[in-house]
């Protein structure tokens, strides 16, 4: 997928920048000091090493074709980066509406890399490209497992020498209930044509 393939080649970018990507990082007091606005958007495209990339990069491997599927064609493909695109702005601004005083560097594709799960999350094992509702269990039960390691995580950084190692849990559960949500109204704007693989009832010659 491009999206996976594109993220080890932008760090190979951002790696030869002067301040290696820094300044591209989002920094949720900007939202109300007008600093750096843009970096609500550049944050997705920047991370902060090698593992970081990789986790990214097998994710989005693992929950973007479900997604991508939903939608052919060239209006599809649009469709597909403007979603990607959505759930990362969704998660990036969430996250700094819950910390508005924070100075902190966030960079990453991390919240639109759980969009796409969420939503991959509404698609999996639906033959006919349908969505599970909300309140499917299949969904629901998945959704809250991942939301609670996730916030489980968020937790390494208050461990006693770990205060380094803090994990944005905020942006992926925004980025998370996004692809969820959004990709109702998203299908039905970019879905390729539907193509049915059912068969009939009587498998006998067709009429002339």
């Amino acid at each position: 997928m491009v999206v996976a393939a594109s993220m080890p080649v932008l760090y190979l970018v951002q790696e030869r920048l002067p301040d290696a990507g820094l300044s591209l990082a989002f920094r949720p007091a900007s939202l109300w000091d007008g600093q750096w606005w843009p970096g609500i958007l550049t944050s997705m495209f920047v991370h902060g090493g090698w593992p970081h990339v990789a986790m990214n990069a097998v994710a989005a491997l693992a929950f973007g074709p479900p997604v991508a599927r939903l939608m052919g064609g060239p209006k599809g493909v649009a469709g597909f980066l403007l979603f990607y695109i959505a759930c990362g702005l969704v998660a990036t601004a969430g996250y700094g509406l819950i910390h508005p005083a924070s100075y902190d560097s966030l960079v990453g594709a991390s919240g639109a890399v759980f969009g796409l799960m969420g939503a991959a999350l509404r698609l999996l094992g639906r033959r006919d490209r349908g969505l599970r509702r909300l309140g499917d269990p299949r969904f629901l039960t998945p959704a809250l497992v991942i939301m609670g390691v996730n916030a489980a995580a968020g937790l390494v950084g208050l461990a006693p020498g770990m205060e380094g190692a803090r994990v944005a849990w905020e942006a992926h559960a925004f980025g998370f209930l996004c692809g969820a949500l959004l990709i109702g109204p998203w299908a039905k704007a970019f879905e390729s044509r539907r193509t049915s693989f059912a068969s009939p009832p009587d498998l006998g010659d067709p009429e002339a």
